[in-house]
């Protein structure tokens, strides 16, 4: 049972899970520790990420706590198993470990549903386009930092060309859409790219023009991946310092809602495609 040093969030995840499990059943740490054969600070280690927990304990530790869900528990036990470095550990140490957790995030999700007001999503962005917002960083970046940033985000777009990748439901406000970062033409290769993302048989972009008027969450970007089962989906907003995640189910059903909001107030997607491609006339 090694410890970490470092936990990503998908392990805090696995923990916090174990956490909320064992505290909605009443069960002490002591009794888990006796029941999976540990000592009660190492109980205290798996809840927060930083020790991990084998498929066995962790099915004993779900017994103990009474938990029948076997869907659940296998989601769980997945999340437990060793797995192969994904390829975004590549870049640990080198970029910021939000970074990772979203690509990790991303590879893990059943679906993604994302809804965007001032920017194009990360997955459907242009090369040129993503250049010109991480040439605005303040400070500016680092020279070997800038460009890792732009091939780590190439990188991460992979998952929608992968055969078992997640679906991709985006709700794009039409202010991102009249965005020319970059100019003109990079603008237009843009939309043109998000049309011809948007064809995919997995790829759903709608826009949701300005005349909606008022929405919930104006002004936010956020992405809602979903778990192999509900309890363990994941909303993840951007903020000035790096992404959050959160997972209490309280905000996943306020980011449910703020998503469905946006979603009744969006062009369908034929309709969407035509606005994209007479925006994309106009420059």
């Amino acid at each position: 049972m090694p410890q970490r040093k470092s936990p990503t969030e998908r392990q805090k995840r696995l923990g916090t899970e174990l956490h909320r499990m064992r505290e909605a059943a009443g069960v002490t740490a002591e009794a888990v520790a006796s029941a999976i054969g540990v000592d009660r600070g190492k109980v205290s280690n798996i809840e927060k990420g930083v020790r991990t927990i084998s498929t066995d304990r962790l099915r004993s530790w779900a017994a103990l706590c009474g938990c029948s869900d076997e869907t659940y528990i296998g989601a769980l036990a997945e999340m437990a198993r060793p797995s192969s470095r994904g390829w975004w550990e590549r870049y640990r140490s080198a970029l910021p470990g939000g970074f990772l957790d979203i690509s990790e995030m991303e590879a893990h999700a059943v679906g993604l549903r994302t809804a965007h007001t001032v920017h194009i999503p990360g997955l459907l962005q242009t090369v040129d386009h993503a250049r010109t917002i991480f040439k605005a960083a303040i400070p500016p970046l680092p020279q070997r930092e800038f460009e890792l940033r732009l091939v780590h985000r190439l990188e991460r777009q992979q998952i929608l060309t992968r055969d078992d990748g997640p679906s991709l439901y985006s709700v794009i406000h039409e202010a991102a859409l009249r965005m020319q970062f970059g100019g003109r033409s990079i603008a237009r290769a843009q939309l043109e790219h998000l049309l011809r993302m948007s064809e995919l048989s997995h790829v759903t972009v709608r826009v949701m023009p300005v005349e909606s008027g008022i929405f919930p969450g104006a002004g936010q970007s956020l992405v809602y991946a979903e778990g192999p089962v509900p309890r363990l989906d994941t909303v993840q907003t951007d903020s000035t310092h790096g992404p959050e995640f959160l997972h209490e189910e309280s905000q996943l059903a306020k980011y449910r809602a703020h998503l469905e909001w946006m979603e009744r107030l969006s062009l369908t997607p034929e309709d969407s495609r035509t606005f994209i491609r007479n925006l994309a006339g106009q420059l």
